[in-house]
Parts: structure tokens; sequence; C-alpha cells
């Protein structure tokens, strides 16, 4: 088994209203339930918005902290998933059903031993 992360690629702007978002976190909630009943769920968690961010940068021997990021994107990180999946094609498979729940982009990448 490889550990992998599902990465949820939210788009820029305001939350959905609640009668939008609800649906969908139920949706999340039944594929997290069936991640946890196939033995491959690690963690998940969401994310505050971009502007939350601390960059931190090393310049010289000194830290150097900097408001979130610097490039304007149409889409960022907003939460994720870690599985232990047998292997790529099993973790596109729970990255699929997690895409169908959401609606949104999920980047599959496995994790470097």
């Amino acid at each position: 088994m490889s550990h992998y992360l599902l990465s949820v690629m939210e788009p820029v702007g305001p939350r959905p209203a609640p009668e939008v978002l609800e649906p969908i976190m139920q949706a999340v909630g039944d594929v997290d339930q069936a991640m946890r009943e196939a033995g491959v769920w690690v963690y998940a968690g969401g994310l505050h918005d971009p502007s939350t961010a601390t960059v931190l940068r090393a310049k010289d021997g000194d830290v150097i902290p900097t408001d979130g990021p610097f490039i304007e994107a149409r889409e960022h990180l907003g939460g994720f998933t870690i599985i232990d999946a047998d292997d790529l094609d099993a973790a596109l498979d729970w990255g699929g059903r997690l895409a169908v729940a959401t609606g949104l982009p999920i980047e599959v990448r496995p994790f470097r031993y």
C-alpha cells in the first residue's frame, strides 16, 4: 500500500450558499465514510482561504514571513484527503469519487518515500 494525497482545488470566491453547500458536504461525507469502511482513509482536512496563509522564505540565514501567496490564481488548495491505497489505479478511483462528490478538480499525487 502507498499513501496518496487527494487535493481539492477550490475556485477563488465566496463560499456557496448553504442550500448549495449542504448536499456537497453530504456527498463528501459519504465518500469519506466509504474510504473509512474500505480501510484506505488516513486523514482529511479543509483549509481556510489563501488570505489566511503565511509564506516563510529563507534569505541570507533569516526567515522572512509574508502574507499569503504572491500569485493570483483561479483555484487554490481548499482541502485534502490522505489515503493508503494499493496502487495508483485505486487512488485514482477514490479521487474520482471525490471529484463527483465535490464537483471540483481533485489532484491525485503519490507521496515520495
